[in-house]
């Protein structure tokens, strides 16, 4: 039996392993949120990683990051749940016609720094948790049905700068804190604010500009960056006057049809400068590996993310620009917790780089049978949980991934351990698109021979 079919057997005998946490709030989100069957169709309960559904946003982490579901018409509640969300920075659903409270469980967002729900039909009070989330900025909940008063909480929240409270069912008084806010609009209820009170109900920066004396620094700052311009066309032609008769040698982007080919998603496309100074110029000494294709070498880049380089050689064959293209593509589509994820490339006239995550550690083989004295080995425990990892991986290739991917390189070191000994699988540069009519399990079909041997 071959090495995927027992990985297989192995994740059938684990049915109840934990599926991603953040999947699993965002589909309570949406059947509290009661969304219609045409309405977020690819928020999938058996899909484990929600990076690739639509409205969602992750960063390089694979960690939720933004929310957005504005004018979606959905009617229900919101769920408790997304409370979970500890890394999402921008939670914004506008439009709707969402009842009930706010959760309290909003508190536990301590990396949110927009909260939108406005233009819905919100019951209750403002919770006072939400002067925990010390990193927000911008606080929307206008033309909602809010009771209560104003919780002296949110004068906790020194980066508040714009909150917009209108046209709810607010009394009371205002925490003076939130008066000294950029933007804040409180009209429309019953608090201690407008012409019978000494505080105006909304500031003097509106919606459409700022106020006096920011249109003051737009003209100043106008003046200044002409000035500048001027500066730099004085300069750009001083350097070229200079530099005439001398050919530059410098690295450029292939241009025309192949930026076309390999710009795909959101990945990044990196200079070649800066990833030779990120592997202190392709030394030998951070070398990771090598493969078929070229060699890997560990680099850190100016903001101290490390990173792998897939430096690729014989890009000129039609083998290795075509594993360029196919990798960058296959890896572009493949996003999952267990899958490697590319996180951009570089091309020159005479380079071809891929750039991943870096793993800190390294590889199953790595592991098994090169790891230096004193570095943790992997117990029995571990084994079975990089087992399953793996497993999920492949069934996400598999099953869930459009279009089906076989990776047909699948060993011990192209499966990756990251910090925390999960399994990482990588390395699809020898991986074929199935084209869905195929009989995958059909034991003549050409995908199948060989799809897993090691």
């Amino acid at each position: 039996m071959n090495l995927h079919w027992w990985l297989f057997l192995l994740a059938s005998l684990y049915p109840f392993a934990a599926s991603d946490r953040q999947g699993d709030a965002l589909y309570d989100m949406k059947v509290k949120l009661n969304a219609s069957g045409n309405k977020l169709p690819d928020w999938n309960l058996n899909q484990v990683n929600p990076c690739t559904w639509n409205n969602v946003i992750c960063d390089v982490n694979n960690y939720v990051i933004q929310v957005t579901l504005p004018s979606m018409g959905f009617n229900g509640t919101l769920s408790p749940r997304i409370g979970d969300l500890t890394y999402l920075n921008v939670l914004s659903l506008p439009g709707n016609r969402i009842t009930g409270e706010i959760p309290e469980q909003f508190g536990n967002l301590s990396s949110l720094t927009s909260l939108i729900l406005d233009n819905n039909l919100l019951t209750g009070e403002i919770p006072s948790s939400l002067g925990k989330l010390t990193k927000l900025q911008t606080l929307i909940l206008s033309e909602n049905n809010l009771t209560g008063t104003i919780p002296n909480s949110l004068s906790n929240l020194q980066n508040l700068n714009d909150i917009r409270l209108a046209f709810n069912d607010l009394v009371g008084q205002i925490p003076d804190r939130l008066f000294r806010v950029s933007r804040y609009n409180f009209t429309g209820n019953h608090l201690a604010c407008g012409t019978n009170f000494s505080l105006p109900c909304v500031s003097s920066i509106s919606a459409l500009g700022g106020s006096h004396s920011s249109k003051i620094g737009v003209v100043l700052g106008s003046i200044g960056g002409i000035i500048a311009l001027i500066i730099l066309v004085v300069l750009f032609l001083f350097c070229k006057h200079r530099k005439k008769g001398y050919r530059r040698e410098v690295f450029v982007d292939v241009a025309g049809d192949d930026d076309r080919r390999i710009a795909y998603g959101q990945l990044k496309r990196f200079p070649w400068r800066e990833l030779q100074v990120a592997t202190e110029g392709f030394s030998e000494k951070n070398v990771l590996g090598q493969g078929g294709f070229g060699k890997v070498y560990k680099g850190v880049l100016s903001d101290n993310t490390k990173i792998a380089v897939k430096r690729l050689t014989d890009y000129e064959s039609p083998g290795g620009e075509a594993a360029f293209l196919r990798e960058v593509e296959l890896i572009s589509v493949a996003v999952h917790r267990n899958l490697l994820r590319l996180i951009g490339f570089c091309t020159t006239p005479s380079e071809r780089l891929l750039v991943y995550p870096f793993m800190q550690n390294l590889s199953v083989a790595y592991r098994l049978r090169e790891f230096k004295p004193g570095e943790p080995v992997l117990d029995w425990p571990t084994r079975k949980r990089v087992a399953l990892g793996t497993a999920r991986g492949l069934e996400y290739l598999h099953e869930h991934c459009n279009p089906k991917i076989i990776h047909r390189d699948v060993k011990a070191a192209n499966v990756l351990l990251d910090e925390d000994f999960e399994a990482v699988v990588g390395d699809f540069g020898l991986a074929k698109l199935v084209d869905v009519r195929e009989d995958f399990c059909d034991n003549s079909s050409p995908w199948y021979h060989g799809a897993y041997s090691t």
